[in-house]
């Protein structure tokens, strides 16, 4: 039986719980061992798929978007009064409708720093969303979702595994130019990788658009006409009630009623979703349970996002240092005792067998009959229909010489001509085969 592993969406909870504990503070710190928490437990625990390859490129997402928030600082300025001037620009002047934003200027140290703390924040959470892309099966993360979200998780599915499926074929036309000695960087070999990951992407479009309409994509049940208004009305209702909830929750006037309608939402928007589920009815091939070490996995992301936001309103200076002055960042140790908790998966769930993939099943069949090949002897074509001969019988191995006792008479050794007259006296006995 194959290995299962953890539970999709427990992975998805892990990575949203971290990401939520990023946008609670812009301690740089604390940021950085966000991030090492993410790599630590998606190289311990990723199995070998196409999909787990993806965490690098979200890596350099972060990257890119660190650069181009800093490069924004520069050119467009920051809000930020500083007295440290590192450069100064020449600065254009704008009409005076353009008031509030200028081109040029002064760079000031204060304003570079705030501009990196507020870009490493997003950085942070674009990256554990990529460690949710690396971990969790999309596939497996579809089977799990109610009937009535089956198609909106499809296309979602779609969307997700569109970055992984180009970070393949980027690698794979990469390596097929490297060994064919032609460039693979710079401007040249970008332009001559782009065009064949391009046209991979229409087919796979193609083709899983064939798929889906082969499969019965869309179609739905008969439902009645009032569970479908029923089960509208109560979807509508339930995220109406969740908006004004998370409302309430939010501003100090309403926290007296945000928790009520918040939890009369979500009952309301549950109940639509059950409804909504009789329209596709599906059945599921091996469900996903929800083990103890999925609850593991879930629960320390959760943890970790309950734990910050308690230490974003207990202490905020510690979770969003000043830059003015410049002063170094303090690591707060009881938040960063909150994020270690992030790494329990790495010990609760390390990597296991990889899930067969549909590549990988219909290539087995064809091992299998190349190593049969080799195992048995080929027959040429006129031999195929006579039937193969019977195996010849096996000699039986000859009896030990048995060696004379002391003193006893040696043996007289039988005369080979009168063994020849013997066998031609008895012409009845059919010679051994």
């Amino acid at each position: 039986m194959r290995d299962a592993g953890v539970h999709p969406g427990a992975w998805w909870l892990w990575a949203l719980g971290l990401g939520t504990a990023a946008t609670r503070t812009t301690n740089p710190l604390l940021l950085a061992l966000l991030l090492a928490v993410s790599a630590y437990v998606v190289t311990t625990c990723r199995p070998d798929t196409p999909w787990s390859r993806s965490y690098g490129a979200f890596l350099k997402l972060g990257l890119a978007v660190l650069l181009v928030r800093l490069l924004f600082a520069v050119v467009l300025g920051s809000p930020i009064p500083g007295t440290h001037v590192l450069a100064t620009l020449p600065e254009v002047p704008l009409p005076h409708w353009a008031q509030g934003i200028r081109l040029g200027g002064r760079v000031t140290a204060e304003g570079l720093l705030f501009a990196a703390y507020d870009a490493l924040r997003l950085a942070t959470l674009l990256v554990c969303v990529g460690a949710a892309n690396a971990l969790a099966s999309p596939t497996r993360l579809l089977k799990t979702l109610p009937g009535a979200l089956y198609e909106t998780g499809v296309a979602v599915v779609v969307a997700l595994t569109f970055a992984p499926n180009l970070v393949a074929d980027v690698q794979r036309l990469r390596a097929a130019r490297r060994l064919r000695g032609r460039p693979d960087r710079g401007v040249r070999g970008l332009l001559q990788v782009g065009l064949p990951v391009l046209e991979g992407a229409l087919e796979r479009s193609v083709a899983l658009a064939a798929a889906m309409d082969a499969r019965g994509y869309g179609r739905t049940a008969d439902v009645p006409a009032s569970v479908r208004r029923t089960t509208a009305a109560l979807t509508l209702g339930g995220l109406l009630g969740v908006c004004a909830g998370t409302y309430g929750l939010l501003t100090a006037a309403g926290g007296g009623y945000g928790l009520p309608v918040l939890l009369a939402g979500l009952a309301a928007a549950l109940a639509g979703l059950r409804l909504g589920g009789r329209r596709t009815p599906r059945t599921r091939y091996r469900p996903d349970r929800w083990t103890v070490r999925a609850c593991l996995v879930a629960g320390s992301g959760a943890a970790v996002a309950a734990l910050l936001t308690l230490a974003a309103s207990a202490d905020p200076a510690a979770l969003h240092p000043g830059v003015v002055p410049l002063t170094a960042p303090a690591l707060p140790l009881w938040p960063a005792a909150a994020v270690l908790l992030g790494l329990l998966p790495a010990f609760a769930a390390p990597a296991g067998r990889a899930e067969p993939t549909a590549a990988s099943r219909s290539a087995e069949p064809a091992v299998r009959s190349e190593a049969a090949d080799h195992a048995e002897p080929r027959r040429s074509p006129r031999s195929a229909g006579r039937a193969e001969p019977a195996a010849p019988a096996t000699r039986a191995r000859p009896a030990a010489r048995i060696q004379p006792a002391v003193g006893a008479e040696p043996a007289e050794s039988p005369d080979p001509r009168e063994s020849s007259k013997s066998s031609k006296s008895s012409p009845s006995e059919e010679p051994p085969s």
